[in-house]
């Protein structure tokens, strides 16, 4: 049985606009089945070698291929093609050559089709061969092909065929014009409707969001969306009537099929190696479902820790946020690592290129990134603070307000944000005074130098009274003394006195110097830091009868 390409199947003689626009609202169903047809596995070099066939050209007639020849050494298939449809095309301009004036002359090696006794083409066995068929069988076929090729060359240059074909031009123009005026319309209701429907909700969206969505992004990007639809649709109509339009024409036809080839083939080509890529896309699907629904329960467990509903042990509930970030990140590593030889083109020089090249950049830039990232995971599983807690990093001291996998953020005493890298974190010396307070307390501490000539269990007791005296300092455990030194003039006592308001310690120390001077001026022991010179005539204190005096005033009358 005879078995051709598509492209050589008999034509009708006159097409018309009807079968013009047959053709460019079905563009789409040829474009799947070109992908269909290519959904076949590709031979291996073997088999291309054992069906490698001579070079073939298509014969072709008012843009519309009649059938494929092959050609010898001597005379290319290109030039034979060429050849054989100017003898046709000569016939055909030739209204004097009746169609039924085609016959076929058997020769001993080749058949000859001729026009009355022009001679059109000769079908040899290497024509034959190929399709596995009969010479004369063949010979048959071409002859058929182009009886209809001049019976549609003739039909298309008539007057009345014309005539009709310019019509449907001019109806075709007049829908083009009522379609984009119609696109032009709908893209302006549409706009409208966005507005009117969605203007609310998107100011509701941005809200809800804490301001990290706005609005008018929000709506550059939804008319955007629109613009853009809008333009592909146009391009869509336009193209559908140039393809419609110039197919009416036999002068112009050909130009319609290379805008069709134009704009289908890479469409086809895509298509093609999409089918190819099914089976692995189909693989990345299902890893994709798999691996989602693999974080859905990884999280359920790391919340029930976090709620206490699971007990794992060694994983409290303050680890269980961060251990399901690393817990996350290594499935989606892993499911990524799968996935890298499924994914389409990862084979290739430039795919591998590519990848190479952000390597480098990745490894080269982000020294300092991954630095922080790590030291961030091991500040969290050191526990060496909380948010809220009172701390000091080499200098720096205050209350930790977040702790993120890159950086701390402090809020001194000052009201001042202090942000410091977890890699210098993870390299510094940490205090936490917010660690025992609430359960032992802190201990402040200040020193004062106290001449020899006064008794130490006084100093000791007026220190103990100056602590007793603040608030925010504990009674119990009870505030105690250590004399730090003996200095060439004074003696250095440190009052020592639990507190467990680490976020107070600036006020609660001010507080106690207070009253430590209150204190020793009422007994009238004068305090010898930081310096001492020699003894005064009268010492250096302030009696109780000058502590309020102006603009200070007593706290009743405050």
């Amino acid at each position: 049985m005879l078995a051709l390409p598509a492209a050589t199947r008999n034509r009708p003689p006159n097409p018309g606009m009807k079968g013009m626009l047959q053709k460019a609202a079905l563009s789409c169903v040829l474009f799947f089945a070109g992908m269909a047809g290519a959904a076949a596995p590709p031979p291996d070099a073997s088999a291309i070698e054992a069906t490698a066939t001579p070079e073939q050209a298509e014969v072709t007639l008012d843009g519309m291929t009649l059938f494929r020849i092959r050609g010898v050494a001597s005379y290319p298939a290109e030039k034979r093609a060429r050849a054989i449809a100017e003898r046709i095309r000569a016939v055909a301009a030739d209204r004097s050559v009746p169609v039924d004036a085609l016959r076929i002359v058997e020769a001993e090696d080749r058949s000859n089709i001729l026009a009355g006794e022009r001679g059109i083409m000769s079908v040899v066995a290497l024509d034959a061969e190929s399709e596995g068929v009969p010479r004369d069988a063949m010979a048959q076929f071409f002859s058929k092909q182009i009886a209809s090729a001049i019976t549609a060359y003739r039909s298309d240059r008539r007057p009345d065929v014309l005539l009709t074909n310019t019509l449907y031009a001019i109806g075709a123009t007049l829908g083009l014009v009522v379609l984009l005026f119609a696109l032009r319309r709908a893209y302006r209701w549409l706009n409208a409707a966005a507005t009117r429907y969605l203007g609310s909700r998107i100011e509701t969206l941005e809200r809800k969001s804490g301001q990290m969505i706005h609005t008018d992004q929000l709506w550059h990007a939804l008319r955007g969306s629109l613009l853009v639809l809008r333009i592909l649709l146009t391009l869509g109509v336009l193209y559908a009537y140039l393809y419609a339009v110039l197919g009416l024409y036999p002068w112009t036809r050909p130009a319609a099929r290379r805008l069709f080839d134009v704009v289908m083939e890479p469409l086809r080509v895509m298509g093609s190696g999409v089918i190819r890529e099914l089976p692995a896309l189909v693989f990345l699907a299902v890893l994709a479902v798999v691996t989602y629904y693999g974080l859905q329960l990884v999280r359920l467990f790391f919340v029930g820790i976090e709620k206490g509903r699971i007990i794992f042990p060694g994983l409290d509930s303050e680890l269980a946020e961060p251990t399901h970030r690393i817990v996350r990140l290594l499935i989606v590593v892993f499911a990524l690592v799968v996935a890298f030889p499924y994914i389409p083109g990862s084979g290739s020089d430039a795919f591998k290129g590519i990848s190479l090249f952000l390597g480098l950049v990745f490894s080269l830039g982000s020294t300092s990134f991954i630095g922080n990232l790590i030291a961030g995971y091991a500040m969290i599983y050191r526990r060496a603070f909380r948010i809220g807690d009172r701390i000091k990093v080499g200098e720096q001291v205050g209350t930790v307000m977040d702790r993120r996998l890159m950086v701390t953020r402090l809020l001194s005493p000052k009201n001042e944000e202090i942000v410091i890298p977890n890699s210098e974190m993870l390299s510094s010396n940490i205090v936490n005074f917010s660690t025992l307070a609430k359960t032992q307390g802190v201990i402040l501490h200040t020193t004062v130098g106290i001449g020899y000539e006064t008794p130490w269990r006084q100093v000791e007791a007026m220190l103990c009274m100056a602590a007793q005296r603040t608030p925010g300092l504990l009674a119990t455990p009870e505030p105690f003394v250590l004399q730090k030194g003996l200095g060439d003039f004074s003696v250095s006592y440190e009052i020592n006195a639990y507190c467990d308001q680490p976020q107070a310690m600036p006020k609660i120390y001010s507080a106690l110097h207070q009253n430590i001077l209150d204190v020793f001026n009422e007994y009238g022991v004068q305090i010898m830091t930081p310096a001492y010179e020699g003894d005064t005539e009268q010492p250096k204190v302030v009696p109780e009868a000058r502590w309020f005096e102006a603009p200070a005033r007593p706290p009743a009358l405050k």
